[in-house]
């Protein structure tokens, strides 16, 4: 049976213990092993894949990496693309980093 991938675009609250420290030390964002959504707590089981995606600085013409790509799969079998944006989109969502793009159900 096929599955569909849902657009959701909502952010995501990481347990802060479970931060990949090998890659923050390389100054990346620590991808998660345990992150919550809508109140329920997903498990990293495969990181499946990664990307980096750049644009142009506001300020001139200087390449500027914006954000960090992980695809995953959770030990519940969901497939998911998560991002970590690297400057926060407004004062307000200043705490608000790691997002959750789409998700496939298994």
């Amino acid at each position: 049976m096929p599955t569909t991938e849902q657009f959701i675009s909502e952010s995501i609250t990481p347990d802060k213990d479970t931060l990949n420290t090998t890659q923050m030390a390389r100054g990346e964002p620590g991808l998660p092993q345990c992150f919550t959504w809508r109140d329920t707590q997903y498990t990293v089981a495969e990181l499946l894949d990664s990307w980096k995606e750049s644009g142009k600085c506001t300020h001139g013409s200087e390449m500027y990496l914006r954000k960090h790509w992980f695809e995953i799969r959770t030990v519940s079998g969901e497939v998911m693309k998560i991002y970590f944006e690297r400057k926060a989109r407004s004062a307000k969502q200043a705490k608000q980093r790691w997002w959750l793009y789409t998700m496939s159900k298994p």
